[in-house]
């Protein structure tokens, strides 16, 4: 996609601002538009905040400790906004898992710029608070849940980001690995394997290759998933 066709697409889309007001024209100065092949880091000031809008492909959200410990804190999506900490205590990459999209902001001279616009800042409020919410929800199955309501909730979590119907089943391309999954969820990934084969023995998903996830029976999943009914 062409750097203006992805720029236009974010402001109206997401925002429904146009990008040749004053505005847009504002924002546009701060706006870095790259690609990001599959595998490699975006590159961040890592000294300050980013905002990052994932045009297209998928990302995961690491975080860095001591002793080379790292945590995939969050995978994103096509159409997803992304806010990204400065190094402090921890250090966040944002690595590309398919080849992506990316248009990277300055966050506080972003919000400085938005704040006139009423709209965009109710976006972004929406947005934030539905990722605090899912890292509530995260947290409580890191907590409280055993392996396999943790897979569970997780599809389940997946279906509502990138799910296809076909024929009353819900379809899901996962692209991150089975590593990566128990890694979010801090499994192993031999926890991972086992709690797919229980999964499909009791008839709720279908696999096929190594992405490929069909949810047969999405509402016994959330059962299996400690959801509240």
């Amino acid at each position: 996609m062409p750097a203006s066709g992805s720029y236009d697409i974010f402001l109206r889309g997401t925002f429904g601002i146009e990008p040749g007001g004053a505005t847009g024209r504002k924002l546009r100065e701060l706006a870095k538009i790259i690609s990001v092949p599959r595998g490699s880091i975006a590159p961040l000031d890592h000294t300050h905040g980013s905002l990052v809008f994932i045009a297209d492909g998928s990302t995961k959200l690491v975080a860095h400790a001591s002793h080379d410990r790292e945590q995939i804190v969050a995978f994103h999506f096509g159409g997803d906004l992304v806010a990204i900490p400065p190094d402090s205590e921890h250090a966040f990459s944002l690595m590309a898992l398919k080849d992506s999209g990316l248009i990277i902001f300055p966050a506080r001279e972003f919000y400085d710029r938005a704040s006139a616009e009423p709209t965009i800042m109710r976006v972004l409020l929406d947005r934030f608070q539905t990722a605090l919410f899912r890292c509530r929800d995260k947290a409580l199955g890191l907590g409280r849940k055993n392996a396999q309501e943790r897979l569970a909730s997780f599809l389940l979590t997946m279906a509502e980001r990138l799910d296809n119907d076909a024929n009353g089943c819900r379809v899901l391309d996962l692209p991150m690995s089975r590593r990566d999954i128990g890694d979010s969820l801090g499994l192993t990934i031999e926890t991972i394997s086992r709690q797919f084969s229980e999964l499909r023995a009791a008839g709720l998903v279908e696999t096929s290759g190594r992405s490929r996830v069909v949810l047969k029976d999405p509402v016994a999943l959330a059962q299996r998933a400690g959801h509240l009914q």
